[in-house]
């Protein structure tokens, strides 16, 4: 099936709709393929709503021993209630598959705005990184760590705005104690993680602060040929900072990617920084619905 136009022409009322079938929903085009399974675009009939609709095969996520990293992961951003967070509507399944129901972006993820421009303007930039320190400022207050923030999963809606999305390496934890797994991707991975030294929310700070070098520089700060090589500069923090940038912007960028966790800045002051105000003026708030709506 086709669909028309990819407006949404509705509300999803997610309280009022508790359990779907895959016949309640219109299915469009092909959106992206993941590890288990693929993502469309559709329509929800009742509401002519429109999302996207993540289609996981069950044998997969069975045979990889992952059925309770998905559950984990859809609990966690179906209670996340932000507008730079991407809605997570519900879900169902059926015999083979399990199907999750998930706010449609636009304009797809920041990878492949990234891989066209190359690199974004300082403004663009400013933007994103505003929208992802609130997005991730929101996890940490309510104890969730992402643990996977990169350009893969950080998507962007129509009106240009960033969605953070992909919690499957995300972890609720209790404020104290800290955690002890190895998780995303190597461009991105923080030094305690790399020596496989207990980490914390710091982390994602620590990949703030990789995104928008490579917004800015159009590659990440420690990429080289080889992954040896690659670890060794994580692990002594050693990136370029070219003469010709922003001095405001190289040290919003010394501030985040910072070998010590305990001094890399925090989001709220990330949020507040000059470089920042001198580059995006952010909307007023709006108040966030705090049940699904």
């Amino acid at each position: 099936m086709a669909l028309k136009n990819e407006e949404n022409l509705g509300e999803m009322k997610a309280e009022e709709k508790t359990s779907w079938v895959l016949n309640d929903f219109g299915i469009g085009r092909p959106l992206g393929k993941g590890r288990f399974g693929n993502v469309y675009l559709c329509r929800e009939n009742a509401s002519h709503f429109i999302v996207a609709l993540k289609v996981l095969f069950k044998k997969e996520l069975i045979r990889l021993n992952v059925a309770h990293q998905l559950r984990r992961e859809v609990e966690i951003q179906y209670h996340l209630r932000h507008p730079n967070i991407l809605r997570l509507y519900g879900y169902f399944h059926d015999i083979d598959k399990v199907y999750i129901v998930l706010e449609y972006c636009h304009q797809g993820e920041l990878y492949r705005i990234l891989r066209e421009k190359g690199k974004l303007r300082n403004e663009e930039t400013a933007k994103y990184i505003y929208q992802l320190s609130s997005a991730l400022e929101h996890c940490h207050e309510r104890l969730v760590i992402h643990r996977d923030v990169k350009p893969e999963n950080v998507l962007i809606d129509k009106k240009g705005n960033l969605k953070l999305s992909d919690f499957g390496w995300a972890v609720q934890h209790d404020g104290q104690s800290k955690r002890g797994t190895v998780c995303g991707t190597l461009d991105y991975l923080p030094p305690e993680m790399i020596a496989h030294k207990p980490h914390t929310y710091k982390v994602d700070n620590w990949a703030v602060g990789i995104l928008m070098y490579e917004c800015l520089m159009g590659k990440p700060p420690f990429e080289v040929q080889g992954q040896k090589d690659t670890i060794e500069k994580i692990r002594k923090c050693n990136f370029h900072l070219p003469a010709d940038l922003d001095v405001r912007a190289q040290d919003l960028l010394k501030k985040l990617i910072e070998l010590m966790p305990e001094r890399r800045a925090e989001l709220k002051d990330v949020m507040k920084h000059e470089w920042i105000i001198a580059n995006y003026m952010p909307p007023p708030l709006l108040p966030f619905p705090n049940k699904a709506q």
